[in-house]
């Protein structure tokens, strides 16, 4: 997970110098692929959407910043991102989201910011980011909206969707990675993260719904969506994340 207020940032063909401030695999692992043969031409290359989603850590951003080093060293051009979030104005929905003083906010209110951060976001960055032939890289999209506002909140789940779906426009990921996680594992890795979040500090059976939810949603987009194992070791799940993207001749 990246730290509040962090914004997107474009990942630069630069010889690799080890985690930048605020990366979540600080400490952890670092992979580098400096002798990586490169495209012969990266130009006119279409931009797509690839999504991050799994259940509180699970391991996300992680994965993330590790297949972000991957593209670029290949010469694609990579935005990483994430919802609530990636814009001012998404930032600050964010903070209100997470702080656990709101813990009187209705499912519903929850789910209409939450649409609102995803409707600047697209017209402000995903958008303009995939039309500039960028590989988008995004720590949640509208899986996670369906499984923690739906299954998680028990908001009808044909209604999140569709709103989901409206804020969404016709952004859609060309794939989407599932880490799948046990729930108690996950919850251990959080507890030794220090302060928690307000979605952070729900109940075993809430994120249990919410797994739940993610593996239904999983089966019914299975074109777009990868079950990713995710308690096996950082570097086994980059690798087969990795596998994955090469399939999509990136």
């Amino acid at each position: 997970r990246q730290a509040q207020g962090e914004r997107p940032s474009l990942i630069k063909l630069i010889p690799h110098q080890g985690p930048q401030r605020g990366s979540c695999i600080s400490g952890r692992v670092s992979l580098r692929y400096s002798t990586m043969p490169k495209e012969k031409s990266q130009k006119n290359r279409p931009g797509f959407l690839v999504t991050f989603e799994g259940i509180e850590g699970s391991g996300k951003s992680t994965q993330l910043e590790l297949l972000a080093e991957y593209l670029a060293a290949k010469g694609r051009p990579v935005l990483k991102t994430r919802e609530p979030g990636g814009t001012s104005i998404g930032n600050a929905i964010r903070a209100i989201l997470l702080d656990p003083s709101r813990a009187d906010m209705v499912p519903k209110a929850e789910l209409f910011l939450i649409l609102a951060s995803r409707a600047q976001h697209i017209a402000e960055v995903i958008r303009p980011a995939i039309a500039e032939g960028k590989i988008v890289l995004c720590d949640r999209f509208v899986h996670a909206t369906i499984a923690y506002q739906g299954y998680g909140r028990g908001l009808a789940s044909s209604f999140v969707e569709s709103m989901a779906g409206h804020a969404a426009e016709s952004i859609r990921p060309r794939v989407t990675f599932l880490l799948d996680l046990d729930v108690s594992i996950a919850l251990d890795r959080l507890a030794s993260r220090g302060e928690l979040s307000r979605i952070d500090r729900e109940t075993l059976a809430f994120h249990g719904r919410v797994r739940e939810g993610y593996l239904k949603i999983a089966n019914k987009f299975k074109r777009i969506t990868r079950r990713i194992d995710a308690a096996r070791p950082i570097e086994a799940v980059a690798q087969e994340i990795r596998e994955q993207m090469d399939l999509l001749h990136v």
